[in-house]
């Protein structure tokens, strides 16, 4: 039985403070045998939840209820998927509280952070109204033909930890609203979190099966994925994660002919032109650097600013830093990070930038199992952070001459999620936008900034296809198209032949 995997829900003297089941044909269940593993704070180290710990075998079940509502699911009208789904929005802004708490004791989020997880989530739910034209049959240019978006069956959503509530709402609304049925699969890192989010959904009027929710202990994860993509049953996969891992899922998933949506890391850009206005390009910044601790997939890590306005730029962002450092063992604005061992790998980042020739303006001290928000400067290749997404509070400072370099060094990454430019000439910062390999940009904002309305996905290795929108009916079903034929022409096709 491998580490942390205990035989049996409740230990007498054991406390922890919430337990978990899987949500499997609308009813909670546990594994038989009944194991589970535990998640622990990430700062007091406390077991905070005792979870079921999936195997295979409850992967294919999982799947199997999913095929078995299928059909009624998919048979209803589009309009009664989604008002479903909006009464699901409804109660998750009304159970707010319950979250916030079980977020901020499995991964440390702040309740900020949490409500509006809860509001973005409520959105995605309810924008699937806007898909209701898209999904139902449409004319086609030829008379006599129908072109129609039919559900693909069984979806697989995979969901991070790191913006818990937003991202394992994002794997199920539009699949669910396109009538296909859907198995999530959540984190071990907030395996409550995840179960609070598939139960409320699943509470709003659901019928049985259409979603099913599973966990597994860290060293099965890569059994039960497998079992998930593998079954017959499902018919597409979506994941939200890491490249390295996303890859791996890509391959898998491919070897059983299964299309994925993958959104996979980034190393968000920020590009201050000579000509901005660096007050607000400062606090735009340093809310996309430092938000949630830097863990999330559009935070600022390269920001590649003009050498006329560097050194400014540079002193009015470490004052936003330092504006957000904290006491150690105490709640500060950002939350806590996942683990004390991403603070060292951080640090590790840090250490290695000054070694070849990086600055440090201000943070990046290691502090109560987390790393002060910190601000590199004279970042420049060969340094490991200049790659590599760091995925914690820390940002860069990238010198250049002008314009031209700057875009040049925009596009010298792997990534391609999100990028800003700041500069008072609107129209110029659009057109290097549209220069850049991005699937997001922004003009003198944030590039942490998500509306559901709109499609959401990177190119490179940042992955491919697109959450959010209307293009999310193009990822969760299948193009048909009908041609009624005239019978009288048929046949006398038929008798020349």
């Amino acid at each position: 039985m491998a580490e942390g995997i205990r035989p049996a829900f409740s230990e007498p003297g054991e406390e922890h403070l919430y337990e978990t089941r899987l949500i499997i044909a609308g009813r909670h269940v546990a594994p038989d045998p009944v194991v589970a593993f535990e998640r622990r704070h990430p700062v007091s180290d406390a077991i905070v939840t005792r979870a079921a710990a999936g195997r295979a075998a409850e992967a294919r079940a999982a799947a199997a209820a999913a095929a078995n509502a299928f059909a009624g699911w998919s048979a209803l009208p589009t309009r009664e998927r989604v008002g479903l789904l909006q009464s699901a929005a409804d109660a998750l802004i009304a159970r707010v509280d319950e979250v916030v708490e079980i977020a901020s004791a499995e991964v440390g989020s702040a309740p900020d952070w949490v409500r509006f997880n809860v509001d973005l989530a409520a959105g995605m739910l309810r924008q699937t109204s806007d898909l209701i034209e898209v999904i139902d049959d449409t004319a086609s240019p030829i008379p006599g033909h129908t072109l129609r978006r039919r559900p693909c069956g069984v979806v697989l959503g995979i969901a991070p930890w790191n913006a818990a509530v937003t991202l394992a709402t994002r794997a199920v609304a539009a699949p669910l609203a396109c009538g296909n049925t859907v198995v999530l699969k959540g984190s071990e890192l907030c395996p409550k979190t995840h179960e609070w989010v598939a139960d409320t959904i699943c509470g709003a009027g659901l019928p049985p099966g259409v979603l099913n929710y599973i966990t597994n202990a860290p060293d099965h994860a890569e059994e039960v994925v497998e079992a998930l993509i593998a079954h017959p049953a499902v018919r597409r996969v979506n994941f939200t994660g890491s490249t390295r891992v996303g890859r791996e899922i890509a391959v898998t998933a491919a070897h059983h002919l299964k299309p994925c949506l993958l959104e996979l890391s980034g190393k968000g850009t920020a590009i201050v032109l000579a000509d901005a206005d660096l007050d607000l390009a400062a606090r735009a910044i340093a809310h996309g650097s430092f938000f949630n601790q830097g863990q999330i997939c559009m935070s600022t890590e390269r920001i590649i600013v003009a050498d006329a306005v560097a050194d400014d730029f540079a002193g009015r962002l470490a004052n936003e830093a330092e504006a957000l450092r904290f006491e150690p063992g105490q709640p500060g604005p950002l939350g806590a990070l996942i683990s004390p061992a991403a603070a060292v790998r951080l640090r590790a980042m840090i250490n290695d930038a000054l070694s070849k020739g990086a600055e440090l303006i201000t943070g990046g001290e290691l502090s109560g199992g987390g790393i002060q928000p910190a601000v590199l400067d004279r970042v420049a290749p060969g340094m490991m952070f200049y790659d590599e997404e760091a995925f914690g509070p820390i940002t860069g400072i990238i010198r250049v001459a002008d314009a031209e370099e700057a875009l040049a060094l925009a596009n010298d990454t792997d990534f391609g999620l999100v990028a800003s430019v700041f500069s008072r000439d609107t129209e110029a910062a659009r057109d290097m936008l549209c220069q850049i390999e991005t699937g997001i940009g922004h003009v003198n904002g944030s590039t942490v900034y998500d509306d559901p309305r709109l499609p959401f996905g990177g190119v490179k290795a940042s992955g491919y296809g697109r959450f959010g929108g209307r293009d999310a009916v193009h990822e969760f079903t299948e193009c048909q198209w009908i041609a009624i034929h005239d019978t009288a022409q048929s046949n006398d096709t038929t008798n020349d032949q």
